[in-house]
């Protein structure tokens, strides 16, 4: 893989997991990854039959799966502002800040839309079929060179009133901190004169603990975040969608980025110490910047 100097990058790694969560016992473990493998095969199906139904039933078949997801892996899910994903007949861009595989899960359990995603999202087992299939705009973030037309088709897809969720930092982050918004995705709300807008994704334990168990970071595999998920007892996922930015809001990408990020900033536990996570070594390393 060959990255470039402005490829997505974040210093959160295994050492942001504390390995000290609540765990459920074995049997319920195994218990909870029979149940997603079922939920993998039930996904196949309703994959094939998408095409078949309308707008409407796409969209329930859709969020019964990810709401299946979670229900699978023992997660709740917890939400508020959700009338501001009731937009109809318009494009919006949906930005949240990047934690964990379960984001793109929790945001469709709530309102299934398109989204702007990594392109080896396409060969995950229940997400990759789901996401494509919902008529994702894949970003190749390897090759920097296709980004502009990457940008142009997103802002055809908004432009043609389609809600796409984005996430802006490029990569995952564990949680007591997040990366920077890069302005170039927020170049194709402009262009098609659509609002932005933001959601806060917080994970924490039944009893209001905040963890970051749930993140994906490192060189983690998927299927090793799947587990160490599925182990953890009392998982909620808090979604929170604030309030849009309209067109014209900003002056230009760098500053609609701004907004955002600040706005999602506002509502999360790490934004107290944006682009700066603290790991067990002590060590505080910055998220480099780019267009």
């Amino acid at each position: 893989m060959t990255t470039h100097a402005w490829f997505p990058r974040s210093p959160c790694g295994p050492g942001c997991h504390s390995g000290r969560e609540p765990a459920v016992s074995r049997a319920r473990y195994l218990w909870r990854l029979t149940a997603l493998v079922a939920v993998v095969l039930g996904c196949v199906l309703v994959v094939a039959l998408l095409p078949l139904v309308g707008r409407r039933g796409r969209e329930a078949a859709v969020r019964t799966v990810f709401r299946s997801v979670l229900a699978a892996v023992g997660v709740r899910l917890a939400v508020s502002g959700s009338d501001g994903l009731s937009t109809r007949g318009r494009g919006v861009l949906v930005v949240t800040n990047h934690v964990s595989w379960l984001d793109v899960v929790a945001v469709n359990a709530v309102r299934p839309m398109r989204a702007l995603a990594k392109s080896d999202i396409a060969g995950w087992p229940v997400l990759g079929r789901l996401v494509t299939a919902a008529g994702s705009v894949y970003v190749d973030r390897d090759r920097l060179r296709t980004l502009p037309a990457t940008v142009a088709e997103l802002a055809t897809v908004l432009r043609g009133g389609s809600l796409v969720n984005a996430c802006p930092e490029g990569t995952t982050w564990c949680g007591r901190a997040g990366g920077r918004f890069r302005p170039a995705v927020f170049q194709a709300a402009i262009d098609a004169g659509v609002p932005v807008l933001p959601i806060a994704l917080e994970y924490r334990l039944g009893d209001r603990t905040r963890t970051t168990a749930p993140a994906f970071v490192g060189d983690e595999t998927i299927v090793e975040s799947v587990r160490r998920t599925a182990r953890l007892r009392g998982l909620v996922v808090e979604l929170r969608v604030l309030p849009e930015l309209p067109p014209g809001r900003a002056a230009g990408r760098g500053e609609l980025a701004a907004l955002a990020e600040a706005a999602v900033a506002g509502h999360t536990f790490g934004s107290t110490t944006r682009h700066t996570p603290v790991h067990a070594t002590g060590e505080a390393r910055p998220l480099p910047v780019g267009e």
